[in-house]
C-alpha cells in the first residue's frame, strides 16, 4: 500500500507572478486555506502518512505553515479560542509527517522527484501530487487518488491520473495514448504511449494527465540515468515511459474535477467552487454571488 507521497514546490510560480514574488505560488489563498494544504489533505484521506516537499529555500513560509506555532497556540488558548486552535492543530494529523527535502536548482519535475529518493528508497512505491493542481472528490464517498492507488495495489502498474479535456484544447496538456478504448470514470485502462502537447488533429485521445501519479522506486534509477531532454531538464515523463516498455503503464481516470490553481481564472475559479460549499462562508458567499451576478 502506497502511504508516501512526494510534493514538488520547488518551482518560481512564474504563471502566477505578480502574487508569487514574495509570496510561494502554494501559499496562495482558496478561501481560508492555501492550496497547498488542499493538496495535502488530499493525500491524508488517500491514506497517505508521510509527505515529502521537495522545496528551496525561497519556500520556507510552506514548511512553517505545516509546523507547530508554539507561541500562536498558546495565545488563542490564553484567550479561550479553542475552536480556531483545533482547526491550527489539524493541520497536519498526529499520524501524518511532513518532510522537507532540497532541490538546490530547478532541473525539471524528473530532477524534483529524484531529490526525494534518500526519504523514499528504491523499493517502495510512492505518489506524486503536483501542487498547482486541486483535485475536488466532493461527493464521492473516496477521492480520486484513493482509487488510483488502489488500482496501483492491485496491479503493480504505474498510474497516471487522467481526465477528459475539451478536444479543441488538447494541444495544452500531455495527452495518453490509451492501448484500447479509453477506461471508464473510476477505472484504469493500459497505455501505448504518451504525447506532450499534440496537435489537435494528431491527439490520440481527449484524456489529459492531471498531475497525479503512483510511481513504483523502481523509477528512481531510471531517473538518475534519464538525460536532460525538453527544456535541458530532467523529464518525469521520459522515465515514465521506460517504465512502460519495461512492465506497462496505466491511465487512471478520474471522476472529480480539477482547478488549474497555477492560471488565474482556475485560481477564481477553484475560489467559486471552494467557497459556495464552505460550512462557514458558504450561505454569505453565495448570497455575495447572487448580489454581483445582477450587475453588468
Amino acid at each position: 500500500m502506497i502511504r508516501k507521497a512526494v510534493l514538488p514546490v520547488a518551482g518560481f510560480g512564474t504563471r502566477c507572478l505578480p502574487a508569487s514574488k514574495a509570496i510561494p505560488k502554494e501559499m496562495i489563498t482558496i478561501v481560508d486555506r492555501p492550496v497547498i494544504q488542499y493538496v495535502v489533505q488530499e493525500a491524508v484521506e488517500a491514506g497517505i502518512r508521510d509527505i515529502v516537499l521537495v522545496t528551496h529555500g525561497s519556500k520556507s513560509a510552506i514548511e512553517n505553515h505545516f509546523d507547530k506555532h508554539f507561541e500562536l497556540e498558546a495565545g488563542l488558548e490564553a484567550k479561550g479560542k479553542h475552536e480556531l486552535l483545533e482547526e491550527l492543530r489539524s493541520i497536519v494529523p498526529e499520524d501524518v509527517n511532513i518532510i522537507s527535502v532540497r532541490q538546490p536548482e530547478p532541473l525539471g519535475l524528473g530532477h524534483a522527484v529524484l531529490c526525494a529518493r534518500p526519504v523514499i528508497g528504491d523499493d517502495e512505491p510512492f505518489a506524486v501530487l503536483l501542487p498547482d493542481v486541486l483535485v475536488d472528490g466532493d461527493g464521492l464517498e473516496r477521492n480520486d487518488l484513493a482509487g488510483m492507488i488502489e488500482s496501483f495495489d492491485a496491479t503493480g502498474r504505474t498510474q497516471l491520473m487522467v481526465e477528459e479535456v475539451p478536444h479543441e484544447l488538447v494541444y495544452k496538456y500531455g495527452i495518453v495514448a490509451p492501448e484500447g478504448e479509453p477506461p471508464a470514470a473510476g477505472e484504469a485502462g493500459a497505455l501505448a504511449g504518451l504525447v506532450e502537447k499534440p496537435k489537435v488533429e494528431e491527439a490520440p485521445s481527449d484524456l489529459a494527465v492531471i498531475g497525479r501519479y503512483a510511481l513504483p522506486g523502481a523509477i528512481f534509477p531510471l531517473l538518475a540515468e534519464t538525460p536532460p531532454g525538453a527544456g535541458n531538464e530532467i523529464q518525469l515523463t521520459d522515465a515514465i515511459e521506460t517504465l512502460r516498455q519495461q512492465s506497462g503503464v496505466d491511465a487512471w481516470r478520474m471522476r472529480g474535477r480539477t482547478y488549474d490553481c497555477g492560471h488565474q481564472l482556475g485560481y477564481l475559479e477553484a475560489i467559486l467552487a471552494y467557497g459556495r460549499r464552505h460550512a462557514r462562508y458558504g450561505e454569505g458567499f453565495r448570497e455575495l454571488l447572487t448580489r454581483y451576478s445582477g450587475e453588468e
